[in-house]
């Protein structure tokens, strides 16, 4: 059997299956674009619910697994070498699973190569402007009366979309085939519309083709089980 002791991580968050991939996450677009592509795959997995209210994220056993303390982060026990892999940054997680799988991530150099500066697309651009219109429209960020800062990201977060728009034209998915470029980037078009509710202040209301996109990914019956990935309490 696998031993996963060695990882502090699993003494608060014990595995069921320690031969499976050990998934801690809590409800978030970088989770679902994880969950997603375990759910796509058809991996063995275990997800572990990670609480922001109790502030999970900072204690010291996740902090041992992922030292910058966000979400998502994985133990593969069966990593390279046979030897179990810890690893973090839901873009690196991505390509790792893509590249374990052999699936969603083109094996020809050029078109690699394109997947993967679109990812990079999603990680630099996409998730932190679109994080920042969250808190200022959503969260905290509500509370400052300077208008300018809100504005700077609705405007940004218009930019990006259209660079998006652009690039889909009238194809199915952002690279042709569906692959981890669709699996982040639709995660945080969801977020944005449903649950910062920044469609019409961002312009993601009147891009028809990007939101038949959004609504072509969640409609996937491996991204609807992943809606539910970590179970809620």
């Amino acid at each position: 059997m696998t031993d996963l002791s060695a990882f502090p991580v699993t003494r608060r968050w014990p595995p069921r299956n320690p031969r499976a991939i050990q998934f801690y996450a809590t409800a978030s677009p970088n989770a679902l674009k994880v969950a997603a592509m375990l759910e796509e795959t058809g991996l063995p997995y275990e997800a572990h619910r990670v609480s922001f209210a109790a502030r999970d994220q900072h204690s010291a056993e996740f902090l041992s697994l992922n030292p910058n303390g966000k979400i998502p982060a994985i133990i593969d026990p069966d990593g390279p070498g046979g030897r179990p892999l810890p690893l973090w940054e839901s873009g690196a997680i991505l390509l790792y699973l893509a590249e374990r799988t052999g699936r969603f991530l083109p094996a020809a150099p050029r078109a690699r190569w394109e997947a993967i500066q679109w990812l990079m697309f999603q990680m630099g651009g996409v998730g932190p402007i679109f994080g920042q219109v969250g808190w200022f429209h959503h969260n905290e960020g509500r509370a400052i009366a300077d208008p300018r800062p809100r504005q700077r990201y609705f405007d940004e977060s218009r930019r990006l979309l259209g660079v998006l728009d652009g690039r889909l034209g009238e194809q199915d998915w952002l690279l042709g085939d569906y692959g981890i470029v669709d699996m982040a980037v639709c995660p945080w078009l969801r977020q944005l519309r449903v649950v910062y509710r920044a469609g019409a202040e961002t312009g993601l209301d009147a891009m028809p083709r990007l939101l038949a996109w959004l609504d072509r990914f969640l409609a996937r019956p491996a991204v609807q089980r992943a809606l539910a990935v970590p179970p809620r309490p």
